[in-house]
């Protein structure tokens, strides 16, 4: 994506929005992260709080130290908490142009799309594609780290 032309004729940056927990970031984040970058001039991204995880363990890392993690890595512009209690409040101010949902995120496209057109927020969802291992022992899951990490030392 490219930027646009506003009233006054200058450009402006196109944002996309990456989102997740990003608890113990491995190379997958790392590709998901890239990715989501290409598609815009900026990258915002929006990591879950604790209390917002619902669909998997617990996250091990605090909220604000996995925000401070996703933000020192290149191809993020911007990171964010996620609200406690309604996950639209950032996406409202940010505004981005798309939205750049993880290959294996458990989102339905189709239903965000509707929620953000309901809001009245005008961007596209997207998905980014997966990363295969570049070897046989490499982890890109969070739970398989921690499996492996209980395996050897739990």
């Amino acid at each position: 994506m490219s930027g646009g032309d506003d009233a006054t004729g200058a450009d402006e940056p196109t944002r996309a929005v990456a989102q997740g927990t990003f608890d113990l970031v491995h190379p997958g984040h790392v590709h998901y992260l890239r990715e989501a970058a290409a598609m815009a001039d900026e990258l915002h991204v929006i990591v879950a709080r604790s209390a917002n995880v619902s669909h998997k363990a617990d996250p091990v890392l605090a909220a604000r130290q996995r925000r401070d993690v996703v933000e020192s890595i290149d191809a993020v512009d911007e990171a964010h908490l996620g609200n406690e209690s309604d996950i639209f409040v950032p996406i409202e101010r940010i505004d981005p142009d798309v939205i750049v949902l993880g290959y294996d995120q458990h989102h339905d496209e189709a239903a965000l799309s509707d929620a953000l057109a309901d809001r009245g927020l005008d961007c596209e969802v997207d998905r980014a594609g997966p990363r295969e291992p570049k070897y046989d022992d490499e982890l890109l899951s969070t739970g398989r780290i921690i499996d492996r990490i209980l395996e050897r030392r739990g």
